[in-house]
């Protein structure tokens, strides 16, 4: 029942990653359902969202032409930010984390409802007054460093962060903006995965079941993305998260 728990949750994560983000908000809780200790789930359940930041940066890669510039600045703040991150969390105890996660996951559920609301207000605001002007470029290399930090921490969220940043760093092509969120949430779990593997910090057995089902809900949800109605899926995710976030917040406070 374990495996198949996982598995199901796996191929709902991805589907949910797919269709709306979000997927973590489904892996996470099934890890620890499934008797994985909370800094083992969390670096298990980045484990298992890999795979998926990787195919969909591959698939968007094209539309990077114009931006290829940003990559290698990018790249080195998230090698930095998420290894930051992931030792962050090895030293913070099971304990220590599980008192953390009902705040975690009440700042990533308030930035997927309202992280196009962000993104939209920080576009139109930075839009006219040039790239730099808000914060300067060496800001904005900074508050990646945070966010690709939060990202090595506790990965739901990332890309709701991620693309607030790219809209105050001054990109407007959607297609661009997603490419570029999928690539560094790639370098940001894999330079995680790489330390929590080095520590022994991943459940390879319970993270792999979780990883096969994300991978293939992930193809499926893009096979069949066009008959499934994306706002459903949304309020279903906010809905689940607030739920789950309300939980958390009783068993760490009053359980």
């Amino acid at each position: 029942m374990t495996e198949f728990l996982l598995l199901v949750a796996g191929l709902l994560g991805g589907c949910v990653n797919t269709l709306a983000g979000g997927g973590s908000f489904i892996v996470f809780p099934a890890l620890m359902v499934a008797g994985v200790p909370p800094v083992l789930a969390n670096a298990s359940n980045t484990y298992a969202a890999l795979p998926g930041y990787v195919s969909g940066a591959a698939g968007l890669w094209k539309h990077l032409g114009a931006h290829k510039a940003r990559l290698l600045p990018y790249s080195i703040v998230a090698i930095v930010g998420g290894y930051a991150g992931a030792e962050l969390l090895l030293h913070v105890s099971n304990e220590q984390f599980q008192g953390v996660v009902p705040w975690l996951m009440l700042f990533a559920v308030v930035l997927f409802a309202f992280g196009a609301r962000i993104n939209g207000w920080i576009a139109a605001h930075s839009r006219g007054h040039g790239r730099l002007a808000v914060v300067g470029a060496v800001a904005l290399l900074g508050a990646l460093a945070l966010i690709c930090l939060y990202g090595g921490f506790f990965n739901a969220g990332l890309g709701i962060l991620l693309l607030a940043f790219l809209a105050l760093a001054g990109l407007e092509d959607i297609h661009a903006m997603n490419a570029l969120k999928l690539w560094i949430s790639s370098i940001v779990a894999a330079i995680a995965v790489v330390r929590f593997a080095i520590n022994g910090s991943i459940d390879w057995y319970h993270g792999t079941i979780a990883l096969i089902g994300v991978t293939t809900g992930a193809y499926l949800a893009a096979r069949f993305a066009h008959k499934v109605p994306t706002k459903l899926i949304r309020w279903t995710v906010i809905i689940y998260g607030s739920g789950l976030t309300l939980y958390y917040f009783w068993a760490a406070y009053f359980g």
